[in-house]
């Protein structure tokens, strides 16, 4: 059994936050309908690479659900949309906002349908507001919220994060949001509207520069390898590359100094007294701790801070990551059967249940893979699906 087994999605998003959310709750046992453009489907299908014409991007976020295609431009397709929404529980959708109300799927026509919907909306800046009407991107909120400006090197041209952080962000917070409404639903029967913007989700990470701002009106600025508060926490030089060093409290900087390097002056060192110290100091600290640890690999001295405790780690490459011996024990790699890829690996579940854990229960769908089988359970004939597709209602 499944956590979410019962409850039943309509996906009407595409490419990467709504999918990436109604992905997790397939993945915890949810039915989840992907409703699709009868044009080629989710943008994401057209978005390489490719095993034998199929997309892997498409593959690796969509898995645990079921495709069909509806044409929401035309009266009869938005029918059969309403129906599958007066069975569903939730919705998630990501279109820019107003576009729901011009094909007449927006929240308040479905809840005069179910007026228990849970309805989620991903848009690039929410359903209100002066930007509402703007069109959002990850890469948009990464400059907007500050984050680039705190990326890479004091100085430097800013850089945005290696992954789509704010897309993934707005579909973990979509996922958490979907399911407090789920639970106010089974308390009280009440549906409601739940609106993400993907340009703020991330905003409550910023956690410690917003202490630091809204104390003191500190601008958080870019620290390259380093933190922006504590010193030796930052990625430091090795004989054959570099390792991540966290040494985020005194107690640890002294099982540093002590148990790792064997050097109990640098604890006397004034320079180096505290925390505060050794981050007013930290260019004088790195390059006092680089002298030392380039004297042997990243390794060696990985193997002498786990034995003392201190938290150290390797900078891995993406596919040093993914043989990485932790990750595998742990099936953060999963393996599945495509009907068109064929074997393929995909990222594992990251939260551990131990008595429902998240399964892998069939590839991501081909393109209205499931379109007849969905119309069948409403009750349509063949010959009544048929007559759709001929119309161009249906893919």
């Amino acid at each position: 059994m499944l956590p979410l087994q019962n409850m039943k999605v309509l996906d009407a998003s595409q490419i990467m936050a709504g999918p990436y959310c109604t992905m997790v709750l397939a993945d915890m046992g949810a039915e989840v309908i992907k409703v699709e453009k009868v044009n080629g489907g989710d943008d994401s299908r057209q978005m390489g690479p490719y095993v034998n014409d199929e997309s892997t991007c498409f593959s690796q976020i969509n898995r645990n659900k079921k495709s069909i295609s509806l044409n929401l431009k035309e009266q009869r397709g938005r029918e059969l949309f309403y129906r599958l929404a007066e069975e569903a529980d939730v919705i998630v959708e990501n279109y820019r906002p107003g576009v729901t109300k011009s094909l007449a799927i927006d929240y308040d026509t479905i809840k005069g349908i179910n007026p228990g919907i849970i309805y989620c909306s991903i848009s690039g800046y929410g359903q209100t507001g002066p930007y509402s009407h703007k069109g959002g991107f990850d890469l948009v909120a990464q400059g907007m919220t500050g984050l680039m400006s705190m990326t890479g090197e004091k100085g430097g041209r800013p850089l945005k994060t290696g992954i789509a952080v704010y897309d993934i962000g707005a579909g973990i917070t979509a996922v958490y949001s979907i399911l407090a409404a789920y639970i106010h639903k089974m308390n009280s029967g009440e549906g409601q509207h739940v609106d993400i913007a993907i340009t703020e989700c991330g905003l409550p990470w910023f956690t410690w520069e917003a202490a630091a701002y809204f104390a003191e009106g500190k601008v958080p600025e870019a620290t390259g390898w380093r933190h922006r508060v504590s010193a030796p926490y930052q990625a430091v030089k090795v004989r054959d590359g570099y390792i991540m060093l966290g040494c985020a409290n005194q107690r640890t900087w002294e099982r540093f100094c002590r148990d790792v390097l064997g050097r109990e002056d640098l604890m006397a060192d004034e320079r180096f007294l505290t925390n505060f110290d050794r981050g007013q100091h930290v260019e004088a600290l790195e390059a006092l701790l680089e002298a030392i640890l380039v004297e042997q690999d990243a390794d060696f001295w990985l193997e002498r801070c786990d034995k003392a405790g201190v938290p150290a780690g390797p900078i891995n490459d993406f596919d040093q990551a993914m043989r990485d011996e932790h990750y595998l024990a742990r099936g953060m790699v999963q393996e599945m059967d495509h009907p068109v890829i064929g074997r393929m690996k995909t990222i594992g579940f990251p939260s551990k249940f131990s008595r429902t854990p998240s399964q892998i229960r069939s590839p991501a769908p081909l393109f209205a893979q499931h379109t007849n089988e969905v119309l069948s359970q409403l009750g349509l004939s063949s010959d009544d699906i048929e007559d759709l597709r001929a119309a161009g209602h249906i893919k």
